[in-house]
């Protein structure tokens, strides 16, 4: 939870400021983040503007105005309160400081598009990305270019202030460029690399797109100061010190997975399988192997419903199926997981046959991008609701 790092994040750092602390927020963990602020600092913040996604917001924060909008694409709530952070950004004085807390969610939540482009070319060039397989550090390269806030621009608006970011990482590397697409970071892609990502993946552009996609993005910033608070490193080995309370040795075997979230599923099971069947290796039962990282899904059918968990899920429930004292469950740390209220899904030897018995065809509804629906079937998703933080996802191995 962000909570306790924000304070130790805040308690560390010297505000230089003579003039005044104001405070902006964005992500999907931006009002915990806000509201954690506010108990450290209380009226030191002279004004605060958060904006979160949908349903993420617990209520008012004195002094702050709360704002949702639209995740994974931005909407007009974005533009509108994108909008009034940068007016409140322009009129700072070089005696003022910025206290900026970005979480993951941040590229969709926080958007003002550059002249001549509108909301709509932000959207379509999102959807082609999210669709396609591409993963965040490769669709945050495409998105920081065509906004007026990203990629090291929001701390230039704010100079002459200065800038302190406090954020939680859903990148995996924690590459600060691409963090919520590095809005008071410096730019370390190249036109070189966009492009190569355009190409990859067919991406259908705009000759005004296009133009910005080939001009290069701010390299240097004097302004701005950053610290990481959490990340997936953090989220797994937290998980493993509840797996030895509740009586697992835990074995965090990667926190850096990223891949299709199918193949990612039946990699999982093949060394649940493993782990199962031999009765001499490193892996002392009960068990709880865990990975962290963020995978893909390459859409197949845009008809289907679901999310990179509980389509990893879904997709190892085959090769465990049979076996007793097994159980993989994978999750997004935000408590969503794609478009849907599931954080993702939880399956076992018995997962595979209970959708035969409901005449589901486990094959069909994989390929369909159905796993939200076939996990419902058969009592597999896992729903949790928005948790207040963001640091990737987590797949575990439960083997008994």
């Amino acid at each position: 939870m962000p909570c306790a790092a924000v304070r130790n994040a805040l308690k560390n750092h010297i505000f230089c400021a003579t003039g005044d602390i104001y405070l902006a927020a964005i992500g999907k963990a931006a009002w915990t983040m806000a509201h954690s602020a506010y108990e450290e600092l209380g009226s030191k913040i002279k004004k605060g503007i958060v904006i979160t996604k949908y349903n993420h917001s617990l209520g008012d924060i004195q002094c702050m105005e709360i704002i949702e909008a639209g995740h994974p694409l931005p909407d007009e709530n974005t533009i509108t309160g994108t909008k009034k952070i940068t007016e409140m950004a322009k009129n700072l004085r070089a005696c003022d400081e910025l206290l900026f807390l970005i979480s993951g969610g941040g590229s969709a939540l926080f958007e003002d598009p550059l002249p001549v482009l509108t909301l709509a070319d932000i959207t379509d060039i999102s959807s082609q990305l999210l669709y396609c397989g591409a993963d965040i550090v490769e669709i945050n390269m495409i998105r920081k270019r065509l906004s007026a806030v990203k990629a090291g621009r929001f701390a230039q608006i704010c100079a002459p202030a200065k800038v302190f970011a406090v954020v939680l990482s859903d990148v995996l590397g924690d590459r600060l460029d691409s963090i919520a697409s590095g809005p008071a970071a410096p730019d370390f892609s190249t036109v070189d690399e966009v492009m190569a990502v355009v190409n990859k993946y067919n991406l259908t552009i705009s000759d005004k797109v296009k133009e910005y996609l080939n001009m290069e993005t701010p390299k240097y910033l004097d302004n701005a100061e950053t610290v990481i608070t959490g990340s997936v490193r953090t989220l797994c080995s937290s998980a493993a010190d509840i797996a030895t309370e509740l009586g697992y040795t835990p074995f965090v075997l990667c926190t850096e997975m990223n891949c299709e979230a199918r193949e990612a599923g039946r990699f999982i099971s093949s060394i649940a399988k493993q782990i199962n069947n031999m009765t001499d290796n490193i892996f002392k039962k009960p068990c709880a192997v865990i990975f962290g990282g963020e995978t893909v899904v390459t859409l197949k059918n845009k008809e289907g419903k679901g999310g990179r968990n509980q389509e990893l899920a879904l997709a190892a429930a085959e090769g465990i199926s049979g076996i007793d004292k097994l159980l993989i469950f994978s999750v997004g740390s935000d408590g969503t997981d794609g478009p849907t209220d599931a954080a993702g899904g939880i399956v076992d030897g018995a997962t595979y046959q209970r959708l035969n018995e409901k005449g589901l065809n486990f094959h069909d509804i994989l390929n369909n991008n159905d796993s939200y629906n076939g996990l419902a079937a058969v009592d597999a998703l896992v729903i949790t609701g928005p948790t207040g933080t963001n640091v990737n996802d987590i797949t575990v191995i439960l083997c008994g």
